[in-house]
């Protein structure tokens, strides 16, 4: 897909896709929630992935976050080590 094709497919310009795409926006063009969900769409991404690349937190994450605030300040502030400890220890469960 050229950035032409997804620009017609998203009602965009040409030359904001090519923003988007090489990380040329300033801070009023950042791309909302509902484009990164049609991007997602037409590009058969991972909508979480394009949504926290672009700094925004998905809405199933942000839920849990709110139901769990103390579990999520201590995942933050764990280092490395212990959160692929923890990733192992949940891969090992699942």
């Amino acid at each position: 897909m050229t950035q032409q094709d997804l620009a017609d497919c998203m009602d965009v310009s040409v030359s904001y896709i090519s923003k988007v795409e090489n990380g040329r926006l300033h801070s009023g063009d950042y791309p909302s929630e509902k484009f990164i969900h049609k991007l997602a769409s037409e590009l058969k991404a991972n909508e979480d992935e394009l949504l926290l690349l672009a700094d925004k937190v998905p809405e199933s994450i942000r839920k849990r976050i709110q139901q769990r605030p103390a579990l999520f300040r201590k995942l933050a502030a764990m280092d490395k080590q212990s959160l692929d400890a923890v990733e192992s220890s949940i891969d090992t469960a699942n």
